[in-house]
């Protein structure tokens, strides 16, 4: 579904990923996992179109997308769920559910996939009145989520999900990972709950100054102990 072909991204003169060439398929959950700076964010960011590549390609069912306009990346059929959040704060959580369905195609099914958020994330659903800014971390992250789903896409990336999360919560944010995998939405997930990740994940990379040092399956990549000091933290 998803190929990126020698793919090489900079800030300036400062290369962040370099050559790097992945695939994922449709319905894979696959997740980037390593060392803080190793370029993960990086890589979603430019998945999603927010960056650039100075070279390579990002192809998306056979087409390369990458020099489409960032907006044209949603109609694409991806979403990203950024580091932080980054909600409306000001306007209610019913409103920022609404922002992430103005493409056509998501519009004429809102209703229906706002029953859906609201079945995957039920603490939402009392909420839809309250500004954004208002609710719990946990809560937030929730919304970010399903504001992405509202868009109906084919490919979703989580950057960071658990970030700044109570254990419970982030238990409770892996099993609706799962069940956005299990309905058939490729997802790509970065994560530095690198326990968690491998456990939710079909496959995983591990990336280490904007390279792939390690790519196979989470079980395969546990056992290797050179892996698990140096890369995953455990």
């Amino acid at each position: 579904m998803l190929e990126l072909r020698q793919l090489t991204v900079a800030y300036g003169e400062a290369r962040a990923i370099w050559d790097l060439s992945l695939q994922v398929g449709r319905g894979e959950l696959l997740c980037v996992v390593g060392p803080n700076g190793a370029g993960k964010t990086t890589l979603v960011n430019t998945i999603a179109g927010i960056l650039k590549p100075m070279s390579g390609a990002i192809v998306m069912d056979g087409r390369d997308i990458s020099r489409l306009a960032p907006h044209r990346y949603c109609e694409a059929g991806i979403a990203l769920v950024p580091e932080g959040r980054r909600l409306f704060t000001g306007m209610t959580v019913a409103e920022n559910l609404e922002i992430g369905s103005y493409l056509p195609a998501a519009k004429t099914r809102r209703r229906e996939t706002l029953d859906e958020v609201l079945t995957l994330f039920p603490a939402v659903q009392g909420k839809l009145p309250v500004p954004a800014g208002e609710l719990s971390g946990g809560q937030q992250q929730m919304v970010a989520i399903a504001r992405a789903l509202m868009a109906r896409p084919r490919l979703l990336l989580l950057d960071e999900p658990s970030l700044g999360l109570s254990p419970l919560v982030v238990v409770d944010m892996f099993k609706a990972i799962r069940k956005i995998s299990a309905s058939g939405i490729t997802i790509v997930l970065v994560e530095q709950n690198v326990a968690m990740a491998l456990r939710a994940s079909h496959r995983a990379c591990v990336l280490e100054q904007g390279r792939i040092v390690a790519e196979g399956a989470p079980d395969e990549l546990m056992e290797r102990p050179e892996i698990r000091q140096a890369y995953l933290g455990i």
